[in-house]
């Protein structure tokens, strides 16, 4: 394994990250045992979660991820080798069912003490907002319009505040962001700058060999504001194993048993899939082991989210820590993503 410490910490972590959002819907809590077994023996030491999961996202199943967690860490005592990350549900239709009150500050309060509760720890190292309040182009909406009946008000300094608050409690080391965008990441930024109070250090987003956005104005940020990213989706649900162009995947895939995830489902994802798999079957490695590896190369990258729904997937994802991609690799990518750029949504 290899790895790197969170931006204006010394805490280390994994290059690769242990992504959890399946167990307790399509994985089982055996299932996401043997992953943690695995992931630890195999040197990660860095998993993330969130109140959210398992997805999709549903009543019935509400925080079973973390109850997971928790579990695990009561059966085996490892809480001390794993840097922990969660998240607080930001607010909309998807996540009504968890709360509507978005990041006040009963809600931080509350959604950390329950968290804490679940995953039966006294600490979170990295606590994130899982998507920003305000309406913005998240999750499949490409560009944003801006609504003039908004009715959202700036709230980054109170925001900052009841954080500020948590974490002097010991209840959590850090912050970051997820699912931010370039205007929203700066506002925390000065706002912690210019107010004494806690920087966020990572922002989650989703980055693949098919969803390179984050390459416009928020590697420029990450660089020089020194906050790091976590990429999720590097696999982009699953698209990036060749399974679906090829013609290999099941009932029990994911976009199959959740078709409405159809972010990487378009023609232009499919073509540029079958022109990845070839770069990769053309070098000698699979397409899921090239995909890792253009994001764990990233220089902007502090850690690569991965997940996957049984152990031969996760041992495969792992590994592409020791695969190192060429310049000439690097090129044939490059030049395919200037003829498809960011199919994705």
């Amino acid at each position: 394994m290899k790895y790197t410490t969170l931006p204006n910490t010394d805490i280390k972590v994994s290059k690769i990250c242990l992504g959890t959002m399946t167990w307790g819907n399509q994985n089982t809590q055996e299932e996401g045992f043997a992953q943690m077994d695995l992931a630890l023996d195999k040197g990660i030491n860095f998993f993330d979660t969130a109140e959210l999961y398992p997805v999709p996202a549903e009543a019935r199943t509400y925080a079973e991820t973390e109850r997971i967690i928790g579990n695990w860490f009561a059966k085996t005592g490892n809480r001390d080798k794993v840097v922990l990350a969660s998240k607080i549900t930001g607010p909309g239709d998807y996540t009504a069912h968890i709360r509507t009150t978005g990041f006040s500050k009963e809600a931080l309060n509350e959604a950390v003490d329950n968290s804490l509760k679940r995953l039966q720890t006294d600490y979170i190292d990295l606590y994130q907002l899982h998507w920003p309040e305000r309406p913005t182009n998240t999750f499949g909406i490409r560009d944003y319009k801006h609504n003039p009946n908004d009715a959202w008000e700036d709230n980054f300094n109170e925001v900052l505040n009841t954080l500020d608050d948590i974490i002097k409690s010991g209840k959590v080391k850090h912050i970051g962001l997820s699912n931010e965008k370039a205007w929203g990441t700066m506002r925390y930024l000065e706002e912690s700058k210019h107010g004494d109070l806690p920087k966020m250090i990572t922002i989650q987003n989703a980055y693949s060999l098919l969803n390179r956005t984050f390459e416009g104005d928020l590697a420029e940020i990450s660089h020089r504001e020194k906050i790091g990213l976590l990429a999720y989706s590097p696999m982009a649900f699953g698209v990036l194993s060749g399974k679906y162009v090829k013609g290999l995947d099941d009932e029990n895939s994911r976009l199959n048993l959740f078709p409405r995830f159809a972010r990487y489902s378009s023609a232009q994802c499919a073509e540029a899939t079958k022109r990845y798999l070839q770069i990769a079957e053309d070098n000698g490695m699979t397409l899921a082991q090239m995909s890792l590896a253009f994001v764990n190369q990233r220089p902007f990258v502090t850690s690569n989210i991965i997940g996957a729904t049984n152990i031969a997937q996760l041992e495969e994802n792992i590994d592409s820590i020791n695969v190192e991609l060429s310049e000439d690799i690097l090129k044939a990518i490059d030049e395919v993503h200037a003829v498809i750029p960011n199919p994705t949504t």
